[in-house]
């Protein structure tokens, strides 16, 4: 194993490269079907793309979460923000994004686990969700101001790890092309 990477975001996912050279593996210590292993890790990718939206719903939502509680709590000219048109609809806006991402990942586990085709749902679900939780970092980002871009802001974490959910399992442009081949 070799150092590990410094990353911009998810820092408490230690990650380092990680070779072989020279190793064989004996029969007995296979994973899965010998000549197969491509068709596993496809399968895995598909699968993962479900756990990525599960990810990616869980941060959209907690910047809606840490939003709420912050526009309600900061007055600006008399009133506590949330009472601004301008912010209210932008957090309603990233309440929307969060439901439709939950709503596309458990319609695409649920496929999963009823043995039915999932790979499109699953896809669907990565490109909404990932995008929605960069979008929502995005949009929290904005509502906190320049607290929001301190790193010790709740938002300002979320935005450096959102941005993986948009890469990990395919990006979205490869979401998009698998969408449209299917």
């Amino acid at each position: 194993m070799e150092p590990g990477y410094d990353k911009v975001g998810w820092h408490a996912s230690d990650t380092h490269p990680l070779s072989f050279d020279d190793v064989r593996v004996p029969y007995e210590n296979l994973l899965g079907e010998r000549g197969r292993g491509y068709a596993g890790f496809l399968r895995i990718l598909d699968e993962g793309r479900i756990a990525i939206a599960a990810v990616a719903t869980g941060a959209a939502q907690g910047c809606v979460d840490e939003s709420l509680r912050y526009a309600r709590s900061r007055p600006a000219f008399g009133s506590a923000i949330i009472d601004y048109q301008s912010v209210s609809f932008k957090i309603a806006r990233m309440q929307a994004r969060a439901h439709t991402a939950r709503l596309a990942y458990y319609h695409a586990a649920a496929l999963l686990l009823a043995g039915k085709p999932f790979k499109t749902e699953a896809s669907i679900a990565k490109l909404i969700a990932s995008e929605a939780a960069m979008d929502n970092a995005r949009d929290a980002t904005q509502i906190f101001g320049g607290a929001g871009f301190m790193n010790e802001s709740p938002v300002a974490r979320q935005y450096r790890d959102s941005k993986i959910l948009e890469i990990g399992e395919g990006t979205s442009e490869v979401q998009l092309m698998l969408i449209a081949r299917r």
